[in-house]
């Protein structure tokens, strides 16, 4: 039409191989455990030939451990942004992670875990060194940050209370554990981090915990 005006779109910018293949992957083996996964399927969902797919990634064991490796850069990554993050308060950000590892953990079948802990048990004990890394470095910094705001005890030590929540993540993540109490991954996280910070709050940080944790 005369005098309309067209407004241009850039174009969608496509993500770099690895880490479109590092997305796919983590679906996958997420929906479908490790086992049952094939390099041939996920070559033909990521629509490129098999041979394009060992260019980046040497074979199904190297792709998993890669998908471990982002996994954990980006809970770590997720948690650097909210503590960053001046406008949320401290219950806030605690919501906001564990919001974030709902989403993350949500389409986790419990038979991944079953199936590395049986077929590729070096890359079940990568996981388990992933919560032995992040979980100090997310959860004492949250203890700390919430300490300074009055929101957690302070007559705890942040040390002792890390090693408490990650004795208890390793012991309530593992299939056995999971089966026994009919939970998923998705489930666990929320429960635990409500139980665990429960305890630490101050009567302040309870209510302010309350409010959201409760919406």
């Amino acid at each position: 039409m005369p005098g309309s005006t067209t407004i241009s779109r850039p174009p969608a910018i496509e993500p770099p191989v690895p880490t479109r293949i590092l997305r796919q992957a983590r679906a996958h083996f997420f929906a479908h455990g490790y086992s049952q996964c094939t390099m041939d399927e996920l070559a033909v969902e990521l629509g490129m030939s098999k041979k394009t797919l060992y260019v980046h990634f040497a074979g199904k064991e190297a792709l998993i451990r890669a998908v471990v490796e982002d996994l954990s850069r980006e809970i770590r990554a997720s948690a650097d942004e909210l503590f960053a993050n001046r406008r949320l308060n401290f219950a806030a950000k605690l919501r906001g992670f564990a919001e974030g590892m709902v989403e993350r953990t949500a389409r986790m079948n419990p038979r991944l875990l079953r199936d590395l802990q049986r077929f590729a048990p070096e890359i079940y004990r990568q996981i388990a060194e992933m919560r032995e890394k992040n979980i100090p470095y997310v959860f004492g910094r949250f203890i700390e940050e919430g300490q300074v705001a009055g929101m957690v005890r302070t007559d705890l030590d942040p040390a002792f209370a890390v090693a408490f929540f990650l004795s208890a993540m390793n012991g309530l993540i593992q299939p056995a554990t999971m089966d026994r109490l009919g939970l998923t991954p998705r489930d666990i996280v929320p429960r635990a981090i409500d139980l665990f910070f429960g305890g630490l709050l101050t009567p302040a940080g309870r209510k302010e915990h309350e409010k959201l944790f409760s919406r």
